[in-house]
């Protein structure tokens, strides 16, 4: 597993089967862990394939229904019941926070660690978390009540030091990491060594994006634009074209357009109804219109590197 990687937990929709479960899924990112969406199951899920309760920081959570959220409380019992420290910070809208404020004030008496809430404003979202290598930033999804999808971006990283070019003009070790992140040096004579004579360029940076449940809408692209993987949910074949219109989920082949519009990398497929008992369907459908498609099932891990 690289250090930017998501495993699914869960990738079915509202009803759970015998083959899918509800809605989550852990990013991991530099030992990290970041839960996406907590439905019904999850905690069993992270125990199953191997994930620590203590190295989880923050949970997003995209909407409301209760295959996205219902299994936040038992959860955080859980996680209180190993006695694990630090701080969780669940990202929801002030509804959610007040609902799962009360869960714990009932079910989970001293809890062992320091529960925060990141309000998000639905009709403004934005960054939701800034740090020295990451962001997150929530956007719109067009669901039966306010839903968000995220998009975890690498910031841009620092250029690699040509170490023989550093050596034969003199360069001081203080100035390293300057020039890494795109200094000029200046010799003792006032001679100015472009930034380019002495790095190389830097490392790609990868980004994930999270759209849960939501209608087809070309504004999403947009607000996924460029994502190294595009996670977009995939609940009904062409088909069912009506149910997804009546519910506002999409159909596979209008994820393939959002992946195309948006210049995606690769397309990941989720969310499936109940209606099927395996998803090759919804893969041959989104191939037409997009060419890297995959279809995600529990207790599989992509490596966004």
């Amino acid at each position: 597993m690289g250090y930017f990687s998501v495993t699914y937990l869960g990738v079915g929709s509202a009803t759970p089967t015998l083959r899918h479960l509800p809605s989550s899924q852990v990013l991991n990112y530099r030992g990290r862990l970041m839960l996406i969406d907590c439905g019904e199951g999850t905690q069993l899920q992270l125990r199953r394939y191997g994930f620590s309760f203590a190295k989880i920081t923050d949970i997003f959570i995209s909407h409301l229904h209760g295959d996205h959220f219902l299994g936040l409380p038992g959860l955080l019992s859980t996680i209180s019941l190993h006695d694990v420290g630090g701080t969780i910070t669940v990202h929801t809208f002030r509804e959610g926070a007040d609902m799962l404020q009360k869960m714990v004030d009932f079910f989970c008496h001293d809890i062992s660690f320091n529960l925060n809430f990141d309000i998000i404003d639905p009709a403004e979202p934005g960054i939701v978390l800034d740090d020295k290598h990451l962001t997150v930033r929530a956007f719109p999804l067009y669901h039966r009540l306010p839903c968000v999808g995220y998009m975890f971006s690498e910031k841009p990283k620092n250029r690699h030091i040509n170490g023989e070019m550093a050596r034969f003009h003199e360069v001081p070790h203080y100035m390293m990491q300057r020039i890494r992140e795109g200094e000029d040096f200046m010799r003792p004579d006032g001679r100015v060594i472009p930034n380019q004579m002495l790095t190389t360029a830097a490392d790609p940076s990868f980004s994930y994006a999270y759209c849960s449940d939501t209608a087809y809408n070309p504004q999403v692209a947009e607000d996924v634009h460029g994502a190294t993987y595009l996670y977009h949910e995939a609940t009904y074949a062409d088909d069912a074209i009506a149910s997804a219109r009546k519910y506002m989920h999409s159909t596979a082949s209008q994820a393939a357009r959002i992946a195309a519009m948006a210049d995606a990398g690769t397309l990941v497929l989720g969310h499936y109804s109940q209606r099927y008992d395996n998803e090759q369907i919804l893969v041959e459908e989104a191939e037409k219109i997009f060419p890297s498609v995959i279809a995600s099932t529990e207790g599989m891990t992509i490596d966004i590197v």
